[in-house]
């Protein structure tokens, strides 16, 4: 009867060590999504920080071209004014977009495309896109390890005890993304 309660509390002491260790490692796999999505903003704050001197030197040559620059300041406001993290998924978007139209307004203009500060601005942009896509990447990474860690068993036991969801929102390619672009000469 001895040994039984020997094994009965060593099983007892492996089982509540596995579930402690399950606990942290949920833990940990929400915090590493917060702490991506934050790598995620901080890419779109600098994207967004440098978007008015784009606008204002694309501007000083395209000054008849005012629904673009309308259509990125409202885009970049809607960023700034966003709360949740799927709002600024969609503000980011919208972003994305309005800063599409804008570049293909700066085509339309070869005096611009050769000037140096509208140049320097664009380079820094385009770096700026590439950091926005890794983040995103690293992000979309964080959030399926989480949430397979709290789907999978035993760990959505761990996670319903603790209150810990499935994360809810990657980012995804816009629909118009997926469409072979158009090119012209």
């Amino acid at each position: 009867m001895k040994k039984f309660f020997i094994i009965l509390g060593i099983i007892s002491i492996v089982a509540i060590l596995g579930l402690v260790s399950l606990y942290n490692g949920i833990v940990s796999k929400h915090e590493t999504i917060s702490a991506k999505w934050a790598q995620v903003e901080n890419q779109l704050q600098r994207r967004n920080d440098l978007i008015p001197n784009l606008v204002n030197t694309v501007k000083g040559y395209a000054s008849h071209e005012k629904t673009v620059f309308l259509e990125v300041t409202a885009a970049r406001s809607q960023w700034a004014k966003a709360g949740t993290v799927d709002e600024k998924i969609k503000a980011a978007g919208q972003v994305d977009a309005a800063l599409s139209r804008l570049l293909l307004v700066a085509e339309n203009y070869p005096n611009l495309k050769a000037n140096e500060n509208f140049l320097k601005l664009q380079d820094e942009l385009a770096g700026t896109e590439n950091r926005i896509a890794v983040e995103r990447m690293r992000y979309n990474e964080a959030v399926r390890e989480y949430n397979i860690t709290v789907r999978v068993f035993p760990g959505n036991i761990v996670a319903g005890m603790f209150g810990y969801k499935p994360a809810t929102e990657y980012f995804k390619a816009e629909e118009k993304a997926k469409l072979v672009p158009e090119v012209k000469f």
